[in-house]
């Protein structure tokens, strides 16, 4: 039986930490991780892309006082190169940053926008069976009248890897209904080789961006070719939805909170309680405070503004009402 992280198998934590919004939001990660996280004993790692060709303009952190912030709240901050995404897809860097890790030791991914709110030790992660995030909408595929169904799709898909469909099914779920086609989100994944598992998702990925299948003929793959790719790894590793318990992470234990006056209209009273918190210090406050959203929606109150606007108890089901609403009102940033 493998060992989890309950069993005191150390694991790596990296973000991807990138000129602009995310230098800022990997500073509330790593600030989190250290107030509602005490107990990991891993490392933190900030991968940050570098200048090249596939970037127009230098993506690394800005101002010497961000690096310092993350660096004092124990990051590491480790470079990659871009090679095949780059700016024309920034949602690559998650998978050519995996290259910058340790090779052979454990990690898990987030997202930048993300909040750690509990401890992580306390999540029974099995490093041989990864899974990803299950907080997500059916955004993939979009279907067409007179075009294939997501059987078809996803089967294609499954087919051109050389993968057991079937087995991938969720079979409580009814046929044609998006739910039952393995789809994650990919704010968070995990896996015991950081370099194995970003050499399998970056094949996948080139492979279904550079040579998809028929079926796929009328379907965009941006900003989705992350997720399209991701559930094929996950498959292919051993892993599936079902490997890790409900409610812990995106749950109890992280928060994947997107944008904030996301978090602040629809998240629980622990979660804007640990985000205040930890960007309170006058240290942390002096750097966050330079990037807008940050500065009103946190300090200057426009995010407990938005917050009162609803009901967390009914919430519109779907998102672009609960944007809606913020826009209208005036208090919507990103």
């Amino acid at each position: 039986m493998a060992a989890t992280a309950g069993e005191n198998q150390p694991f790596n934590v990296m973000v991807v930490g990138q000129g602009g919004r995310l230098q800022y939001e990997a500073i509330i990660f790593a600030a989190s991780l250290r107030s509602a996280s005490p107990g990991f004993q891993g490392r933190l790692f900030v991968a940050e892309p570098q200048p090249g060709p596939l970037w127009s303009i230098d993506p690394t952190i800005r101002g010497g006082e961000t690096r310092d912030v993350l660096e004092r709240l124990g990051a590491e901050i480790v470079p990659f190169e871009s090679r095949h995404f780059g700016e024309s897809y920034p949602h690559g860097n998650k998978i050519e940053a995996l290259f910058a890790l340790p090779e052979d030791e454990p990690f898990v991914f987030f997202d930048t926008d993300t909040l750690v709110t509990g401890e992580l030790g306390r999540v029974p992660f099995d490093f041989d069976r990864p899974t990803a995030s299950l907080r997500r909408e059916g955004t993939w595929p979009e279907l067409e009248l007179y075009g294939p169904g997501y059987t078809q799709i996803w089967k294609s898909l499954y087919d051109k890897f050389g993968l057991d469909f079937e087995s991938s099914l969720d079979l409580s779920q009814p046929d044609e209904y998006w739910r039952r086609y393995l789809y994650f989100n990919a704010g968070f994944f995990f896996y015991r080789c950081p370099r194995f598992f970003g050499r399998r998702f970056l094949d996948y990925a080139l492979a279904v961006r550079d040579e998809p299948p028929p079926e796929l003929v009328c379907q965009s793959l941006d900003p989705w070719l992350d997720q399209v790719a991701l559930p094929l790894v996950i498959h292919s590793l051993g892993g599936g939805r079902d490997t890790l318990p409900e409610g812990l992470l995106d749950g109890e234990i992280t928060c994947h909170y997107r944008l904030l006056p996301l978090l602040y209209a629809r998240e629980s009273d622990r979660v804007v309680e640990v985000l205040e918190e930890v960007t309170a210090p006058h240290w942390i406050k002096k750097v966050l405070k330079r990037y807008d959203p940050v500065k009103f929606m946190i300090y200057h109150g426009r995010g407990q503004k938005a917050r009162a606007l609803f009901d967390r108890e009914n919430l519109p089901r779907k998102e672009q009402a609960i944007r809606n609403t913020i826009r209208r009102n005036g208090y919507w940033m990103r």
